[in-house]
């Protein structure tokens, strides 16, 4: 879904689905309250307090380095949004599909194994047998697998929007009893929304951890030498526009569409070729290019850029420190 505008304010929409988004936050609040089951290894959850994007799949990816730079083996769970796998899956780049796994899996089974399961324990189970940590990318709210140690990933431009529960705002649940169930939070890039709930989670006394997303130096250097055509199915899909521009690209046009949108050929094809009458480079996230590059035709493969981005913590120490303190649980292993 794209985020509706009144996300950002306390308007007469938000106001009248208001009671609604008490109802939905109340019922998500008490399931978060459950006691989850223990896993085989120690879990790490990468989460957000809002439905949409924050910066989630790079977050895991930076944290899966810090862990390897750690000696550990982390493996990734999903429950692969979007796709069709239903049964615990280890992915395969050479044979799954976005329609298969949904798109985030694809692109962390590029650094570390990847299990896709809308099962969390049974995940989490395949998972511990390919490494020694489990990164959920995403699953805050969800307590059927109890997590070592929890983050949330706030978007510093975005932060909780207008701080009311879906559908009246972006909140999953109320913001103080999704606080009460983190370990720390991860404020990503500038903005006074993310800086205020920083203030926040660090008055309860929770680490806060400040990160910025950088894009790949090559392909901005090569996407600097003319104007682009810009589209994104992402949760934010500005803030991919914002970080071309920040790094001096020269964004002609933007195309938005909803989060994890399923592209078509007809879609792709139309896009290409208004990008060709008004000679634009067609630029987009690594996210939507998995999504993407299945319906290019023969010739195409080239025709649209895939935007690298890596997270970058301001103080790796910090978070270093923080995994070490967090996950000294070793790995079980199931008795033969």
């Amino acid at each position: 879904m794209r985020a509706p505008a009144f996300w950002r304010t306390r308007g007469l929409p938000a106001r009248l689905l208001a009671p609604l988004g008490a109802i939905y936050g109340a019922v998500t609040a008490r399931r978060m309250r459950r006691e989850g089951v223990r896993a085989e290894a120690p879990v790490v959850c990468i989460g957000n307090f809002t439905a949409g994007g924050a910066g989630k799949t790079p977050t895991a990816l930076a944290l899966a380095d810090a862990l390897a730079a750690q000696g550990r083996r982390p493996a990734f769970l999903s429950r692969g949004y979007g796709g069709a796998i239903r049964e615990p899956t280890r992915v395969d780049l050479n044979r799954h599909r976005a329609d298969m796994t949904g798109d985030e899996p694809l692109l962390l089974a590029r650094r570390a194994p990847t299990v896709v399961s809308p099962d969390r324990v049974e995940g989490a189970r395949l998972a511990a047998a390919l490494g020694d940590v489990v990164v959920m990318d995403d699953g805050l709210q969800n307590s059927s697998l109890a997590k070592d140690l929890r983050l949330a990933v706030v978007d510093g431009g975005f932060g909780v929007g207008n701080g009311l529960c879906l559908p009246a705002g972006p909140l999953r649940a109320p913001l103080e009893t999704q606080l009460d169930a983190v370990d720390a939070v991860v404020v990503v890039g500038p903005g006074a929304p993310g800086a205020e709930v920083g203030r926040l989670a660090a008055s309860r006394g929770l680490p806060v951890l400040q990160a910025d997303i950088a894009p790949d130096s090559r392909t901005v250097a090569a996407l600097r030498r003319g104007k682009v055509l810009a589209f994104a199915g992402i949760g934010r899909p500005e803030k991919m526009f914002e970080t071309l521009r920040a790094a001096g690209v020269l964004v002609a046009e933007e195309m938005a569409f909803p989060d994890h949108h399923p592209f078509t050929r007809a879609e792709v094809a139309s896009l290409l070729a208004r990008a060709r009458r008004k000679g634009l480079r067609p630029v987009t996230t690594t996210k939507d290019w998995v999504r993407v590059s299945g319906l290019l035709a023969p010739g195409e493969e080239h025709d649209i850029v895939a935007l690298p981005v890596t997270l970058e913590f301001r103080d790796p120490a910090a978070l270093g420190r923080l995994l070490a303190e967090r996950l000294r649980r070793p790995a079980l292993r199931p008795s033969a």
